[in-house]
């Protein structure tokens, strides 16, 4: 059978001078597995083990014994480069990630793009950390389907935190709920540029009604960082209400995402 094309790799994600077979991760859920790889991993015999060898096993051992409050951020993260780049020490890689996104939570919501950016962070290893992070959204998503959300209201937050804290653009995102105030939908209303997002209320109550939703929770996100509410947000979701109430739709709260922290319109008495 004849042999594909070879993924091309970026320079900084090559630990050492190897061919181009070898030198793709056969471990990244993303990267193509090697036949020449593993062959060359059984062949290679290093008469001195590298010195990162040890320290990944007794950050395992930590781990394992005293789980995630023994380790840094950098170390959790670490941790997972181990799997993603085997070949390389990938500490530096990790603190690189830190310092360039300022949290765990940054990094995995950073777009792809950006994160290729750090050095040793190639396409493979980018989209891995993209689809741990889209695990993490869906599993937070799926504890609030079906569930009163007004009880639930730190998984709300916790929710739109993990979905839109690290977002680069304003999105304008919904939360639809049935009489009972349990979500039927979340969807993504519109995008915008870093400090504006075009919101219709005429499309947010049509679309409440195609789902039959009795209330509805409104949540934007601001890439400033600060979720301080603007002029223009208070009248906006004010519009929406005017335009909900003769239909018989409630706006429960419309919150703002920042990146460490967020804001209620109506626990500011704003709406």
């Amino acid at each position: 059978m004849a042999k594909g094309p070879v993924p091309q790799v970026g320079n900084d994600e090559l630990p050492f001078d190897m061919d181009e077979d070898i030198a793709m991760d056969e471990r990244a859920f993303f990267g193509q597995p090697s036949k020449a790889a593993a062959s060359a991993k059984k062949a290679a015999l290093p008469a001195k083990e590298e010195h990162y060898h040890g320290h990944r096993e007794r950050l395992r051992n930590r781990f394992r014994d005293h789980g995630d409050t023994a380790l840094a951020d950098y170390e959790i993260l670490e941790l997972l480069l181990f799997r993603l780049i085997p070949r390389r020490d990938t500490k530096p890689i990790a603190k690189a990630l830190i310092d360039r996104f300022g949290s765990l939570a940054g990094v995995f919501g950073a777009p792809a793009a950006l994160l290729q950016e750090v050095k040793g962070v190639g396409e493979a290893v980018a989209l891995d950390l993209k689809l741990i992070s889209t695990i993490s959204h869906r599993t937070l998503k799926s504890e609030l389907k079906g569930k009163q959300v007004l009880s639930s209201w730190s998984s709300v937050i916790q929710y739109c935190h993990a979905a839109m804290a690290h977002e680069t653009r304003e999105q304008f995102r919904i939360l639809f709920l049935d009489k009972r105030n349990a979500l039927i939908a979340d969807e993504v209303q519109g995008h915008g540029t870093v400090d504006h997002t075009p919101v219709y209320p005429r499309e947010v109550v049509r679309r409440a009604l195609e789902l039959s939703a009795t209330a509805l929770i409104l949540v934007h996100n601001h890439p400033s960082g600060d979720p301080t509410p603007s002029r223009a947000d208070i009248d906006m979701t004010k519009m929406i209400i005017d335009a909900a109430k003769p239909l018989g739709i409630a706006i429960h709260d419309h919150i703002i995402i920042g990146k460490d922290g967020q804001a209620s319109l109506k626990g500011l008495r704003l709406i």
